[in-house]
């Protein structure tokens, strides 16, 4: 039986979740520092501070997903045969 090791670092969850959390502090901070004719061309919304919270939430919530459930990958100590 093969032993099996976490992904870890290279589990495709927390690239995504490195990605979107990257977008997400640049629009967050974009929102905090926009102007107010900037936030009058979306109707008043502040777009890209919720969309950057959102990404937030979305990244937090793909690595507590990545650490609860981690990926097992199966590691053979044989060297295969060619």
């Amino acid at each position: 039986m093969a032993d099996k090791k976490k992904a870890g670092a290279f589990d495709i969850r927390i690239v995504i979740a490195a990605l979107i959390g990257i977008y997400g502090v640049v629009l967050t901070v974009l929102g905090l520092v926009q102007s107010q004719p900037e936030t009058d061309k979306a109707a008043g919304i502040n777009i890209n501070l919720w969309g950057g919270i959102g990404m937030l939430v979305f990244t937090a919530l793909f690595v507590l997903w990545a650490r609860l459930r981690p990926i097992a990958v199966p590691v053979d100590d044989k060297p295969s045969e060619q």
